[in-house]
């Protein structure tokens, strides 16, 4: 049965702290990617930019405000198809050759899109199988220990391999908040898909002890604190947080 036309591609939910929530809910929960738009004194921040089926400029405001630096947590295509909309773009270096040269295998596009993912289409004609995420090579690269500075906010890059060799979550000190991207969210965490190496994952796992955390704003799924990230970690270090295992 063909997918009727989505009215609107796009949902915002606004956060406190100047942070805001784009996604897309015409895809299914797992694959739709949690994109953070957070308002800076002299620029703004973009963590994700979902599938690039719609063109965020055109139908999200927000994103048009200000200077915007564009920064991504990996290479997968939920979180990166509308990269090549914004002129500054930043990543790990580790994923930087896919996103100049992005097809559908190394974003994992073969492996994870289908009509199935899709409770609307974006435009009359859509095709999951011609779906390809534009080349975006990142204009800075960014490693662990560096800071991105909104002039009012300063975020701390901390590189977090395991679910791909590129992951990279934000974290602002100052207020506790970490952007967390697929290192960790409150579902089921893939450790098991193209150049994704678990003893990597589990470093990074036991490394997110170190921080203070008071939010985490994931790359999918609802926001949550410091009690549960704790208990996400050890879940997660238990085997309890891979697909096949229980998730609750």
């Amino acid at each position: 049965m063909a997918l009727p036309i989505a009215d609107s591609w796009f949902e915002i939910r606004p956060y406190s702290d100047d942070i805001t929530l784009i996604y897309e809910p015409h895809v299914i929960p797992d694959i739709h990617c949690n994109m953070w738009h957070v308002r800076g004194r002299d620029r703004d921040l973009l963590f994700d930019t979902g599938m690039g089926l719609v063109s965020l400029k055109r139908h999200v405001a927000l994103v048009t405000e200000k200077p915007i630096l564009c920064v991504t947590s990996h290479s997968h295509f939920d979180h990166v198809g509308n990269n090549h909309e914004f002129d500054e773009r930043l990543m790990h270096a580790a994923e930087a050759d896919i996103m100049t040269a992005p097809t559908r295998d190394n974003t994992v596009i073969s492996d994870y899109v289908s009509a199935d993912i899709f409770t609307a289409a974006p435009f009359a004609g859509f095709d999951p199988d011609a779906y390809t995420i534009p080349a975006a090579p990142p204009t800075r690269l960014v490693a662990d220990g560096d800071i991105i500075d909104l002039g009012d906010r300063q975020f701390e890059v901390l590189h977090l391999p395991g679910h791909s060799p590129g992951c990279i979550a934000l974290w602002e000190a100052a207020t506790g908040i970490m952007f967390s991207g697929d290192v960790i969210y409150d579902g089921l965490l893939y450790d098991e898909i193209y150049h994704s190496v678990k003893e990597d994952y589990a470093e990074s796992m036991a490394r997110l002890r170190e921080f203070k955390v008071e939010t985490v704003h994931g790359g999918h799924w609802e926001s949550f604190g410091r009690a549960r990230l704790g208990e996400l970690i050890d879940e997660y270090l238990a085997g309890a947080r891979k697909p096949g295992c229980p998730s609750d």
